[in-house]
């Protein structure tokens, strides 16, 4: 099988999804539940590895770091003496990481709220395609509608859990470009109005295919106008058609997955 990569300038990092997480579950980052967090950021790293991001190795540091912080919860102490002794000293493995968790969600916050204020600005006094300035901000803080970029991660990740993804060399290697998938999914969507995240994925077996396919949705939501929305927590994605009718496919919708 030929190696690939892809690269992607869309997730920011680890500290980035650890938020997200902590978002999702709701709970108190102050009170961080390492357990819970480690488990299913593992989850999303086994993602982010089929996907080869060319970032990987700042999640993979991450993992070790959640997983050592677990354990030194857990190890067995000397009953109540260890346990006055650590409250004595004020330590708590967790502490670092939720300092720089909330050293993060400052910043991130603060740039949002710039963000917000930016786009307000822009609404009020609208500049000419020409003169307005190509935006800087991160990507990974954007939300495709209602639906942000880790959700469409963890979308694939459950996706994942219900295949058995084939690696082998005898596998014949998909190298169809990421365009085909981008013009074939989305000629589907405008034919159908609406369309399921994990109905893409049907029939696709091989890491290549399952990685094209899930390049093109990005593709699709960052830079054809298409729309996504989840109407349940952590439940199905549908993808519609951009409003704009001039983004039209060249390809034939038959060909669609």
């Amino acid at each position: 099988m030929p190696d690939y990569r892809v690269q992607l300038d869309t997730f920011s990092g680890p500290l980035d999804l650890l938020l997200y997480l902590v978002r999702r579950n709701e709970i108190d980052l102050l009170d961080l539940p390492i357990s819970q967090i480690t488990n299913q950021f593992l989850t999303f790293l086994q993602v982010l590895e089929l996907i080869d991001l060319d970032t990987v190795g700042e999640f993979v540091v991450m993992a070790s770091s959640l997983i050592e912080i677990k354990s030194r919860l857990v190890l067995p102490r000397a009953e109540d003496q260890a346990h006055e002794a650590q409250s004595a000293m004020g330590e708590d493995p967790r502490a670092e990481l939720v300092e720089q968790l909330l050293e993060y969600k400052r910043y991130r916050d603060a740039g949002q709220a710039l963000q917000k204020q930016a786009d307000d600005w822009h609404n009020h006094f609208p500049r000419m395609t020409s003169e307005k300035p190509k935006s800087s901000r991160d990507i990974a803080n954007d939300s495709f509608k209602e639906v942000e970029l880790w959700d469409l991660v963890s979308a694939l990740t459950r996706v994942m859990q219900k295949k058995i993804v084939v690696e082998t060399a005898a596998i014949r290697y998909d190298d169809t470009p990421i365009s085909v998938y981008v013009e074939r999914i989305g000629a589907h969507v405008r034919k159908t109005g609406r369309a399921s995240f994990s109905e893409f994925f049907e029939g696709a077996n091989e890491r290549s295919k399952i990685v094209g396919i899930f390049l093109a949705v990005l593709e699709l939501l960052r830079h054809h106008q298409f729309h996504a929305e989840q109407p349940e927590p952590h439940g199905e994605i549908y993808l519609m058609p951009p409003d704009n009718p001039e983004h039209v496919s060249s390809v034939d919708p038959a060909e669609a997955p």
